[in-house]
């Protein structure tokens, strides 16, 4: 590991703390990639100069977000990092492959179906009217990161299985002539169904966030519809707030 860290100990802020939010910055940026060896307590202990109660504690809060894992006679190993998405009008897939990630996509529905009564509100269809729906698992370097519903008006766009597995929704609407222009979106949490545990590799119960999507063109009529559900110890939206004077 040759990844340096530095603690502050005039900080107000715990040293575990501060250690740990180092680690996983790295981890994120990909400095410590899925694989890399961390060493025992012991030798991370030496090697910072920070007690080695102060090291487990930061490796548990990594081990608890699933970052990290404790291997008997092997030591502390990186196996995950955290997909962190800035709120725009972009698709699942381009941030991935922009973050160098590799995404991967296994569409599990491609139908033509009657617009249920909220998908017909709001992309201004009459109850009924024909929709394309979509339903796809979203992997990222091999491990399945989001579960994906997308209603469509049936003429927005032709879309084959192997085209929705070679790239992503948005760039499909783009080379179909669609210009994409805003979006509405809402972000919430709930836990996850046993089908939706077994689809995205987690436990029964496990927290799950949940986002829906409206997509306008530049017209403004609605051409998409979504409803997605990431996991919530590998995926986490980013927000930048204004203060308005």
């Amino acid at each position: 590991m040759d990844v340096q860290f530095s603690v502050d100990r005039t900080s107000p802020v715990p040293l575990y703390f501060q250690l740990s939010q180092q680690l996983e910055a790295a981890i994120g940026r990909g400095e410590l990639p899925p694989g890399t060896l961390l060493g025992n307590e012991i030798d991370l202990a030496g090697r910072l100069g920070l007690s080695r109660p102060t090291v487990r504690q930061a490796i548990s809060a990594l081990v608890d977000k699933g970052l990290l894992v404790r291997r008997r006679g092997v030591g502390t190993q990186v196996v995950h990092s955290m997909v962190r998405r800035p709120l725009e009008l972009s698709s699942l897939y381009d941030d991935l492959a922009g973050a160098g990630r590799r995404p991967t996509t296994r569409v599990l529905g491609l139908t033509t179906v009657a617009a249920s009564g909220e998908a017909a509100a709001v992309l201004g269809l009459a109850a009924g009217d024909d929709v394309l729906r979509m339903e796809r698992l979203r992997f990222t370097d091999g491990e399945p990161i989001a579960y994906l519903t997308n209603h469509l008006p049936a003429h927005a766009v032709r879309a084959t299985a192997p085209d929705l597995e070679a790239t992503g929704l948005y760039r499909l609407l783009r080379a179909a002539g669609t210009t994409l222009h805003s979006a509405h979106q809402t972000i919430g949490a709930r836990a996850a169904t046993a089908e939706e545990a077994r689809l995205l590799d987690e436990p029964p119960g496990a927290p799950l966030l949940c986002m829906t999507r409206t997509a306008y063109d530049d017209k403004g009529r609605a051409v998409e519809f979504g409803s997605h559900l990431y996991r919530a110890s590998r995926y986490s939206f980013e927000l930048q707030l204004l203060i308005r004077s």
